[in-house]
């Protein structure tokens, strides 16, 4: 089902009102799901079904990707205005302390959220926020070389490429390990997700100095690594490991940087497994 959120922000500027996008389906304990840089809600439709046979799934555009719109003027795409943003989101939907999870941005986001303690567990899948600077100049190239290949073709050229194996591999093989296993149809939408999200840009500049360094002793937290992540290498989860101590650290074999296609049969039993 999908739906449409608005609420009321505070920013320096006065009141802002900010409308979020989102798909909700499933009953059973609240699983809120929160994608990628560049990505859409989308990014978990390998895994919804799963989920939802065992729980209450809300999956949100973060702000400026996907069909939501960009944050008004006045405030900004760093990670404690965001993170009041989905809280506030979460007080909209009447979701009191939900299950999170969040790949890359949105593993962040929700490791930020159980910093906060608004939701009763996280399950990251190769969050953000755990690089050397080396490591982040590298994933955000990568990332801004990506969004000027979405931007750079036409759609006619984008249709033709993505009906053939070689073709998604070319357009998605840098966050897919098996980027033949996506349907010509969620390529080329998310490959134009890439190309209009607004807050691209400021995300990433949002994101220059961010490290994530918080232990969560109070809430239950599950980091898993794709073994083939190209974009953020999982070396990264053993740091996240270090700083999060009591965390559950799992390897995803075979799995790249967005792994629910990948492996959408493991990826759901681990988000099942970190939301009990």
């Amino acid at each position: 089902m999908a739906g449409q959120v608005s609420f009321t922000v505070e920013s320096l500027q006065g009141p802002r009102t900010l409308t979020l996008e989102y798909e909700r389906a499933g009953s059973g304990q609240p699983l809120l799901l929160l994608h990628g840089v560049g990505h859409h809600w989308q990014a978990w439709q390998p895994v919804w079904d799963l989920l939802a046979a065992e729980r209450d799934v809300i999956a949100v555009d973060l702000p400026g990707f996907g069909a939501s719109p960009a944050l008004p003027d006045g405030l900004p795409y760093d990670l404690p205005t965001v993170g009041r943003v989905l809280g506030l989101l979460c007080e909209s939907l009447d979701l009191d302390r939900p299950h999170v999870a969040g790949n890359s941005l949105g593993g962040l986001l929700a490791l930020e959220l159980g910093r906060e303690k608004r939701v009763r567990s996280v399950t990251a899948l190769a969050p953000a926020g755990f690089w050397s600077e080396s490591e982040r100049r590298y994933a955000f190239a990568t990332l801004r070389a990506m969004r000027a290949g979405a931007e750079s073709l036409p759609l006619p050229v984008l249709e033709r490429m993505s009906r053939s194996a070689a073709g998604r591999a070319a357009l998605t093989s840098t966050v897919y390990a098996h980027p033949g296993r996506r349907s010509p149809e969620a390529v080329v939408a998310e490959t134009l997700a890439l190309r209009h999200a607004t807050g691209f840009h400021q995300t990433l500049t949002a994101g220059r100095d961010v490290l994530f360094t918080h232990d969560l002793p109070d809430v239950p937290v599950t980091i898993a690594w794709g073994a083939r992540d190209r974009l953020l290498l999982r070396r990264q989860g053993i740091r996240a490991k270090r700083a999060i101590i009591d965390a559950r650290l799992v390897s995803l074999p075979g799995c790249g940087h967005v792994p629910m296609s990948d492996d959408p049969g493991l990826v759901a039993r681990v988000l099942l497994d970190g939301s009990r």
